[in-house]
């Protein structure tokens, strides 16, 4: 069927200071949310007092995205404002991305993950899901089934096997790139989901490191794929739409983080897969705005850009929730992440519906009628009546 195309919806959501930011002292909440859309950034000069800080604008900045979230908004707010209107799209064969993008310690798995007090957008997604199933036709045939997988250091594992080996990406002419051996569980509830993404996050790395009490060492990508088969009487329909739920591991300079070996290459590694992310998003960003002729967008320069690549520019209606932290200390990471953001309003997908159609059942049906003619045939032979 013919692609439409669609742009990335934009969402800035701006964390509360936590308690070690309060604790140090000195930090200020720079970061304005006005009229739910403008983002405004204040200068993070710690000397000036509030006014002097509002008088001199040289370094303030403003942006405006689809929608801006302040420090007082929940799990919900941002799922209302950002995903739920392409949720609906997956039951009817359209692919959906969501992912978070921010800084280490800005509030990506919070966003992603959520608390039992105030559920993530992942739960949130998977519970709209099923609520919509059933609330459709008796006379559909549904198959929900997940995978988990997160991206370490270059690698990809499984976080639904207990010990997973490395696997590989693999090019599909028709699902695009899927990752060789990669676990598919059939499941029937969000709840049975909620169980493997648990299971899943245990397996996952995660430490601690100086920016960060809890910081995802991988990116993690827990992908929905719904099939739907309305029927009728001479062939069947398929619909599938697949929803990936991308929850981004955090970037961060060596020298706010003092690790040193192992930690220091995670490090590493993370940043120059998010800096191949945030070079694709740049590159898609100038050829849609027209401020560029189309330019090359270096997807293989590594795993996590070819996971990404239906949800940044092919088939996928997609979401970012950008995440930052208003605390003054945090000012050229949060700056760094609107820039981002700001020039991913510009990328636009080609959004197709995933119709199959199985003219199998017709076919079955003729073959079962010739069996059974060949059997009454040969019944007549035996019982000598020879021809009809």
């Amino acid at each position: 069927s013919a692609s439409t195309a669609a742009t990335l919806t934009v969402g800035i959501r701006v964390r509360p200071l936590v308690r070690a930011e309060i604790a140090r002292g000195g930090r200020r909440d720079i970061i304005r949310v006005l009229d739910s859309r403008v983002v405004v950034v204040l200068d993070p000069d710690e000397n000036k007092d509030y006014l002097d800080q509002v008088q001199n604008r040289t370094k303030e900045k403003r942006y405006t995205f689809d929608i801006a979230f302040g420090t007082s908004a929940t799990n919900r707010d941002v799922y209302n404002g950002t995903v739920r209107e392409l949720i609906g799209g997956v039951l009817q064969g359209i692919n959906t991305t969501v992912f978070a993008y921010g800084a280490t310690g800005s509030g990506k798995t919070y966003t992603m993950v959520g608390t039992q007090q105030d559920p993530g957008l992942m739960v949130l997604c998977l519970e709209k899901i099923f609520a919509d199933r059933d609330t459709s036709h008796r006379d559909e045939d549904f198959c929900v089934t997940c995978s988990y997988l997160e991206v370490y250091n270059e690698i990809i594992y499984d976080l639904l096997v207990k010990s997973s080996s490395p696997l590989e990406l693999r090019e599909d002419p028709e699902l695009g790139v899927v990752v060789a051996g990669l676990k598919h569980i059939t499941v029937t509830s969000a709840a049975e989901i909620m169980t493997l993404l648990e299971e899943g996050n245990r397996r996952r790395k995660t430490e601690a490191t100086d920016a960060n009490a809890s910081s995802s060492r991988s990116h993690a990508v827990l992908e929905i794929t719904v099939k739907r088969t309305p029927k009728n009487h001479y062939k069947v329909t398929q619909l599938r739409g697949k929803l990936s739920l991308v929850d981004l591991a955090g970037s961060e300079r060596a020298a706010e983080t003092n690790n040193a070996g192992q930690k220091l290459r995670d490090g590493a590694n993370i940043n120059r897969s998010l800096l191949a992310l945030a070079n694709c998003i740049n590159a898609l960003g100038k050829a849609n705005s027209g401020k560029s002729a189309a330019s090359y967008v270096p997807y293989r320069n590594s795993k996590l850009t070819r996971l990404l690549k239906d949800g940044l520019s092919g088939n996928s209606r997609t979401a970012m929730v950008a995440t930052v932290s208003g605390s003054s200390d945090q000012y050229h990471h949060s700056i760094n992440t609107l820039k981002y953001a700001d020039r991913a309003k510009e990328i636009k997908t080609h959004v197709v519906q995933n119709v199959g159609t199985v003219e199998s059942h017709v076919a079955d049906y003729q073959r079962i009628i010739d069996n059974l003619q060949s059997e009454v045939q040969d019944l007549r032979w035996a019982s000598g009546g020879g021809g009809r």
